[in-house]
């Protein structure tokens, strides 16, 4: 297993991909690396100490969703983002609170059986090889046992036959196998078996709340009918995956998978509640959309406090979940939580809102970078994009005046600045297959400036 990472190295990994918001990821990777150091207190203690749940407090388009994202893939831990609204769209019925911890649960076993699969990989190969060669050269059977039956005097004779045709079998094996290793075999198609995954299902429930019930009847129905199969002609490099993907699927013990899935849930899992600022609200009389905000509220309590949730897979525990919530609270106030779910996550942290030289530093620095994006799907065309430094400085000063006098939806703006900026060369790229194409300052201006001069026509197109 890899060695933790320091919560100095879960920042710096985290800076890779997200520009600024220093306090909301130095918290977060104290939250990741108490979760190691739980692991490592003795075990009397270990249950009585509670995950650090967090708030993260910001507009959207700061990094929110984003920094929780990152920080499931940097601890590999099953990882699920869920909005909060769901829970009350139907008013009072909404979607079954559990479900978060069943689709965690689901994740979790997807993760481990993928790393499991990963372990007996070169073994898969090595089987679904001899399955390929078994169907392009089929196994004859051997006369040797016809030939003692029937004793005759020249029966040394027919035993030297036999062996001589085994053994010019075994010689075209080898040479089908050093083609099919070679690739000069990846255009021939041959028969295989596949499962059969157009079988009609009926509609069981329909019901707002009951999906889960309804997957799970559904599962236990084709569980019980018999498994069909029907022959596909696909080429060999795709016959190969298939037999791999089986292969491997049938060497994973899948009880020490779940067993694994249930525990990396119970103490590695990570909920990502958005739009918790939806659900805030306390009763008013009885009537109106807050009493089913609260009862959301009241719904989730016992979920983030420390319950057990009954998934296909086994129960599964929530006292270790961490639980990551954000909301704008641009109307609402943490303190509108009820006083229970505001004491589950101590720590609050807020998210500013990004500045002009964010922008900048957005469009050039992360891996993931837009520019570099944008950049590389051209390149697919032949063509080599080339931005000025003053020409980006241009783009974040406009998507910091867009944000600034419509709606602030922080770096999602710049995605659509830059979709608007390059939509004609985009369109033409076909056209200028080896060309180079400057982004400068007067470009940028030429085509953005009319619609940032009209307020109403930035509020559409921007």
């Amino acid at each position: 297993m890899q060695q933790p990472l320091t919560p100095a190295e879960i920042v710096s990994e985290l800076d890779k991909y997200i520009i600024g918001q220093k306090d909301a990821k130095r918290m977060v990777a104290i939250a990741l690396r108490n979760r190691w150091r739980r692991q490592q207190v003795p075990e009397h203690l270990r249950d009585e100490i509670a995950p650090k749940n967090i708030i993260m407090i910001g507009a959207t388009g700061v990094g929110k969703t984003e920094i929780a994202r990152r920080l499931a893939r940097l601890a590999q831990s099953p990882f699920l983002k869920v909005e909060a609204s769901k829970f009350t769209e139907v008013g009072y019925v909404g979607r079954d609170v559990e479900s978060m911890i069943r689709d965690l649960t689901e994740l979790g076993v997807s993760l481990v059986r993928n790393e499991e699969m990963e372990g007996v990989k070169v073994k898969a190969e090595e089987i679904a090889e001899e399955k390929l060669l078994d169907i392009l050269l089929p196994p004859k059977q051997s006369n040797t046992a016809e030939v003692r039956e029937h004793p005759f005097p020249d029966e040394p004779t027919a035993l030297i036959a036999a062996k001589q045709e085994a053994d010019q079998a075994d010689s075209t094996r080898e040479k089908l196998r050093k083609l099919l290793r070679k690739g000069a075999l990846d255009d021939r198609y041959v028969d295989l078996e596949v499962p059969d995954r157009n079988i009609p299902m009926i509609e069981i429930f329909a019901g707002a709340g009951m999906e889960d019930m309804d997957y799970n009847l559904r599962e236990m129905l084709g569980s019980m009918m018999p498994k069909r199969t029907k022959r596909r002609k696909v080429k060999i490099p795709e016959a190969r995956e298939i037999l791999i993907a089986d292969e491997s699927q049938r060497l994973i013990d899948m009880d020490r998978v779940i067993k694994l899935a249930i525990e990396r849930v119970e103490h590695s899992g990570i909920v990502f509640l958005d739009e918790i600022d939806k659900i805030a609200g306390r009763e008013s009389g009885g009537r109106g959309p807050d009493v089913s905000r609260e009862g959301v509220q009241r719904d989730l309590l016992p979920i983030v406090e420390g319950s057990t949730v009954t998934t296909k897979y086994g129960m599964v525990k929530t006292d270790h979940i961490l639980f990551i919530a954000s909301g704008a609270f641009h109307i609402a106030k943490p303190s509108d939580l009820i006083p229970e779910l505001q004491g589950r996550f101590p720590i609050r942290v807020e998210l500013t809102s990004l500045s002009k030289e964010d922008f900048v530093r957005i469009l050039k620095e992360p891996e993931n970078a837009l520019i570099a994006q944008y950049k590389a799907l051209l390149e697919t065309e032949g063509v080599e994009l080339v931005f000025s430094p003053e020409a980006i400085d241009e783009l974040a000063e406009i998507a910091y005046q867009v944000n600034s006098r419509t709606e602030n939806i922080g770096a999602r703006r710049l995605h659509t600045v830059m979709e608007k900026l390059l939509s004609d060369i985009s369109f033409n790229a076909p056209d200028l297959k080896g060309q180079t194409v400057h982004v400068t300052p007067d470009y940028v201006r030429s085509i953005l400036n009319e619609i940032i001069k009209d307020e109403d026509l930035s509020r559409y197109i921007l």
